[in-house]
């Protein structure tokens, strides 16, 4: 369940991003503001859509039991997406 909304300044949101974004993760919604006016919300991101830690972990281990993938094709994917 997702917390209640906090209100933030867009100078203040820029300003402490890592720190919001660490509250969003945990379930908090932020409502950014320009000049007192709401012009965003920033929440977590529903359900599924966002797999956990231990989701993506073993996804990666499971990548070297597809079939017919060699480990350094798999090496070589992993570095492409990393540039």
């Amino acid at each position: 369940m997702a917390k209640s909304h906090g209100e933030i300044g867009a100078y203040e949101a820029k300003s402490k991003l890592p720190e919001i974004l660490r509250r969003v993760e945990a379930g908090e919604r932020f409502i950014i503001t320009n000049r007192g006016v709401p012009v965003a919300e920033l929440r977590p991101v529903c359900g599924d859509a966002m797999p956990s830690a231990r989701q993506a972990i073993s996804g990666m281990k499971n990548l070297s039991k597809i079939s017919g993938v060699s480990t350094r094709a798999l090496r070589l994917l992993i570095e492409e997406g990393r540039r």
